[in-house]
């Protein structure tokens, strides 16, 4: 396996195992964990959030496999500029922050201030222009034949991009209270 590919490997592996850690430790050391962390997030929304949840991973494995799998990263070329090396960078965008975002809302749950406010919205807004920077990269790739793990890359981008972007830099931010 290509080298850069293992580094993507890896940067999945500790960051995807620093996301679910820092929710295990989260939910498991916080009484009515699911309830506090929707705050003032209305059950409609609550409800269409949770629903997305599931394309969301979906679109995050399709991109990944995609990456991992069908793209030759000694041919790719993202806008004549970048290469595979860039997918390292987009996917430490998505997942520190991401593992940021439970202990920083906790906090601001447990001890509320403008500083911690701050930070939790800059933790998911970066994740969701990261989530965007993702799908321009894979729109801008230049290979060879796009053929269809290209195409379910690109869709599984902009589900994932949705429940970035949309449920979680815009709709929680919007309405999260205490």
């Amino acid at each position: 396996m290509h080298t850069q590919k293992r580094w993507l490997i890896g940067i999945n592996v500790l960051g995807g195992a620093a996301v679910i850690g820092s929710y295990i430790q989260g939910i498991l050391t916080h009484e009515d964990a699911g309830t506090v962390l929707w705050g003032g997030v209305p059950p409609s929304i609550q409800s269409l959030s949770t629903a997305w949840m599931p394309v969301a991973v979906l679109g995050y494995f399709a991109f990944t496999g995609y990456l991992l799998f069908a793209l030759d990263a000694d041919q790719a070329r993202i806008g004549n500029r970048f290469g595979y090396r860039l997918f390292h960078w987009i996917y430490l965008g998505i997942l520190v922050p991401s593992a940021l975002w439970m202990p920083l809302t906790f906090g601001m749950i447990e001890q509320p201030s403008s500083v911690l406010w701050w930070a939790i919205t800059v933790v998911l807004i970066l994740v969701g222009l990261v989530s965007l920077g993702l799908l321009a990269a894979l729109l801008a790739l230049k290979v060879p034949r796009k053929g269809w793990t290209y195409w379910l890359a690109v869709i599984g981008t902009v589900g994932f991009s949705v429940q970035t972007v949309i449920m979680d830099a815009v709709l929680w931010v919007v309405y999260f209270r205490i």
